[in-house]
């Protein structure tokens, strides 16, 4: 049995491309020093002075400069070498967040963080298209999981140490955070820079635009789904965590310990999951996932206790871990060569856009018609989502590509 387990697991990091695990690596130095985001909200009430209305208001602002960051950094990775997309990107962030710590006011603080989240989400279509273009095939959607797994345990370490460092003075989340940026940068400079050509040129270009991702209605479509269920998705961090406090009672702690039963089982299962699943239909797949993630929240009123709060955080997460990876790959391969990276920023567009829209429909519904309205709508969408997926199963080619030799 114990040989089983250890083969599994073998079998679903073997394979995978130097080039992708050189990105994991910079993407986990990276998120290791995720700090500032998770408190800034904090930061501005209770050490700037901000009012809670206005402190939410420029964080929405961080969405609004990610929409366009996001779809400006497919259009560069087209044009120019992704790699070189990302370590500028991480060196413009390191400058962004010590430029944010020195903002006084609300104007500065908010052209500050538009500012920062415009060059910050440069960095993830740019990834995704340098991961696209460095791994095959046959373990693309593995090499995306690889890249989430390093997202997820750099996030579980960020967190805590920034809770630690703030209680100390402020300055050193936006400093460690800086630091971080640039140590990624650092490595992917250093092991990677011009590995990878540009898909630029003219006869690119040309290619480029008759490949666009506005103009492919099925992507479209599917991008009308990813939106849906990035706008459920991120309840977690609004309404979710709320209705933990105010129906289930818990306290701060406990809900960050909930919190971290997400990444936990991420980090424990999802590589080996994806590697189970990686040649069927992706879409089929991820229709069964996003059912899965809006059960996870349906369930929510319908008990008050740790463990079915918990249980219920297993459901979602079971569900992310059949969605997102699988779509990934989706967007990853819908557009080879020189359009890859506009779809990727399409696709980032989507999920910048849910992460705008989340906290305000959420809410809206949660105080308008209350929780348990929201949490039983979540279940119709994902019926609804769970068709969506299934129907552009048919209308995608099939995401099922051969096995890897060994």
């Amino acid at each position: 049995m114990l040989r089983r387990v250890t083969g599994a697991y073998r079998a679903a990091f073997s394979g995978l491309p130097r080039e992708v695990w050189i990105l994991a690596v910079a993407m986990l130095v990276n998120r290791s020093g995720t700090m500032v985001l998770p408190f800034m909200s904090l930061y501005l009430i209770t050490k700037l002075g901000f009012g809670v209305v206005a402190a939410g208001r420029v964080l929405s602002l961080y969405g609004v400069g990610a929409i366009v960051g996001g779809y400006l950094g497919g259009v560069l990775s087209d044009r120019h070498d992704p790699v070189r997309v990302q370590v500028v990107s991480l060196i413009g962030t390191g400058v962004g967040f010590l430029a944010l710590s020195l903002a006084r006011g609300t104007l500065a603080v908010a052209l500050a963080v538009v500012a920062l989240s415009l060059i910050a989400e440069c960095f993830r279509p740019a990834l995704f298209a340098a991961v696209a273009r460095f791994s095959a095939p046959a373990v693309r959607t593995r090499s995306l999981a690889l890249i989430r797994l390093a997202v997820n345990l750099g996030m579980s370490f960020g967190p805590a140490i920034g809770g630690f460092l703030a209680v100390r003075h402020y300055g050193w989340l936006f400093a460690v955070d800086a630091l971080t940026c640039w140590g990624a940068a650092a490595i992917l400079a250093a092991r990677l820079t011009g590995r990878v050509e540009p898909a630029a040129g003219p006869h690119a270009a040309r290619a480029a635009a008759a490949s666009t991702p506005w103009r492919d209605r099925p992507f479209l479509l599917f991008l009308g789904a990813m939106l849906a269920l990035g706008v459920v998705f991120f309840q977690i961090s609004s309404t979710m965590t709320l209705y933990f406090r105010q129906a289930y009672g818990f306290p701060e702690d406990t809900i960050g310990l909930l919190l971290a039963l997400n990444t936990v089982i991420i980090v424990a299962v999802e590589m080996v999951l994806v590697r189970a699943m990686e040649h069927r239909n992706h879409l089929a797949i991820a229709a069964v996932g996003a059912l899965l993630v809006c059960s996870g929240f349906a369930l929510l009123p319908f008990g008050h206790s740790r463990a079915f709060a918990a249980l219920t955080i297993v459901v979602w997460t079971a569900g992310e871990m059949l969605s997102l990876p699988m779509t990934n790959a989706v967007a990853a391969s819908r557009a080879a060569g020189p359009a890859t990276g506009r779809y990727l920023g399409a696709y980032w567009l989507a999920f910048s856009a849910a992460f705008v829209l989340a906290p305000a429909i959420g809410t809206a519904v949660y105080q308008s018609l209350g929780p348990s309205v929201l949490w039983l709508g979540i279940g119709v969408v994902g019926v609804l989502l769970c068709a969506a997926f299934l129907a552009l199963a048919r209308a995608f080619p099939p995401t099922t590509p051969a096995p890897a030799e060994s």
